[in-house]
């Protein structure tokens, strides 16, 4: 939907957040005159009315709207944590009220931006920032943003060369014209937003429709399967593209860089690298001569990031890390290490079978489970025999006994696989948090190199 769409209607936004900021914030400067109305939580009231203040007006409503409240409004810009099929706003819909969102606003008012967006369940950020960092290495003026920390309305009015955009499931249906969509991974998730498996799937291939060329995973059978009606798709993960192997990214038959050279630990992450080289590559720029640059990547904070080691105990924070797949993934990287891994959170629902039958014959030393899904995680363990898996009410608790149970020479490793909301505002609180119990600090809670550089 085009900005201009909105002149003489009526509107309302829909989040605080910081995307719901930059919401109001653009339309006031597009709309001047026009009148604003927010929902926020309670919690949001006092510093939504001074934001409101600032901008000149601001109806501001904490309560939660349902379908006649909605209906009020010919439109509302839902911030993207708000599920698009809650029954009040699918009810909203049939009386009439368009629903749209800051990201959906920024591709209508940029159908010139040269743009390559970003989804999959695992890697997106990193992908992303990888992208940015290598046409930047090229002397490129590229745009780092979207679900990654930097809404895209931020920038308005903002030049760049080539916009890196990393979408949520929640955003790839509010992307258009895009020159280059890039999907990292496809697991489940987010099923409290999307209802199911399938509708999870569906809308995180709604990036494909949107556009021109498509770059997948080749090594995800569903993934391929679900794409192969797009007739501009390529992949990475391949012998004939850019694929990993021997410890060495290649250019299909050709070595290029060592994957030891890349900050971020792991073989998903040297795949990341692919898909960013890959991605890159195909928008004319020379992947080869970048690939170098990876060696100077700044990993993202509180994504397998190292914190240190107290009392002979080593501590590495992977609270991003929100699926049972993120989490296997986090312990590959720790083969042949003594680890206690921490698991659970927020329950989303997810399956965590696959978990559970990828470490039964080799568990790490202790399995600590806890938050809300902790005791069905611990059930499933207990189901398969794991007799190293515990249970605990909290990560407090689950901290004290993972250090004691790996010992001196050990490592803790805080990999959820759920998101933190039971417990904590989102994953970098409780990042912070599990590296206070530690008495160690997160070096960085922003990711290097967001904006326009």
């Amino acid at each position: 939907m085009h900005w201009t769409k909105l002149e003489g209607r009526r509107i309302a936004a829909w989040g605080f957040g910081r995307e719901g900021r930059a919401t109001l914030a653009w339309l006031r400067k597009r709309l001047p005159a026009a009148p604003l109305t927010l929902f926020c939580l309670p919690s949001e009231e006092e510093e939504a009315r001074a934001f409101g203040k600032a901008l000149g007006s601001l109806d501001v409503r904490t309560a939660v709207p349902d379908d006649g409240l909605l209906a009020a409004f010919d439109i509302v810009v839902k911030s993207p944590g708000i599920s698009a099929y809650r029954s009040e706003i699918l009810a909203a819909r049939k009386r009439g009220t368009a629903f749209t969102s800051g990201t959906a606003l920024w591709f209508a008012a940029h159908p010139e931006a040269r743009t390559i967006a970003v989804t999959g369940t695992k890697g997106k950020s990193t992908t992303t920032a990888m992208i940015a960092h290598l046409a930047r290495s090229l002397g490129v003026r590229t745009a780092l943003a979207g679900n990654i920390g930097l809404p895209l309305l931020e920038l308005d009015g903002e030049q760049a060369d080539l916009w890196a955009i990393e979408l949520s499931s929640f955003q790839t249906a509010e992307a258009t014209n895009v020159d280059l969509g890039v999907v990292t991974s496809l697991y489940e998730e987010h099923l409290d937003w999307h209802g199911s498996v399938e509708q999870y799937v569906q809308d995180k291939l709604r990036l494909a429709d949107a556009s021109k060329a498509l770059l997948i995973n080749g090594q995800q059978g569903t993934l391929i399967e679900r794409t192969q009606g797009h007739a501009g798709r390529f992949f990475f993960g391949r012998p004939e593209g850019w694929h990993v192997d021997g410890g060495w990214i290649h250019r299909g038959g050709d070595r290029v860089v060592q994957a030891s050279i890349i900050p971020a630990p792991g073989a998903h992450n040297a795949l990341n690298a692919c898909a960013a080289l890959a991605a890159v590559e195909h928008m004319g720029l020379d992947a080869v001569a970048a690939a170098p640059s990876l060696a100077t990547f700044h990993a993202l904070p509180h994504r397998l990031q190292p914190l240190g080691e107290r009392d002979g105990i080593t501590y590495i924070n992977d609270s991003i890390s929100t699926t049972p797949m993120a989490t296997l993934a986090a312990l590959e990287t720790l083969q042949g290490k003594r680890v206690a891994v921490i698991v659970g959170g927020h329950d989303r629902g997810l399956d965590w079978h696959g978990f559970v039958d990828a470490v039964k014959d080799n568990p790490p030393a202790a399995i600590v489970c806890q938050g809300k899904n902790g005791s069905r995680i611990h059930h499933l363990l207990e189901e398969a025999g794991v007799a190293n898996a515990s249970l605990h009410t909290d990560v407090a608790h689950a901290f004290e006994f993972a250090r004691a149970a790996v010992g001196t020479g050990g490592t803790v490793l805080l990999s959820p696989g759920a998101p933190s909301f039971d417990q904590f505002k989102d994953y970098a609180d409780r990042g912070r948090a599990f590296a206070a119990m530690a008495g160690l600090e997160v070096e960085a809670n922003s990711i290097v190199g967001m904006g326009i550089a």
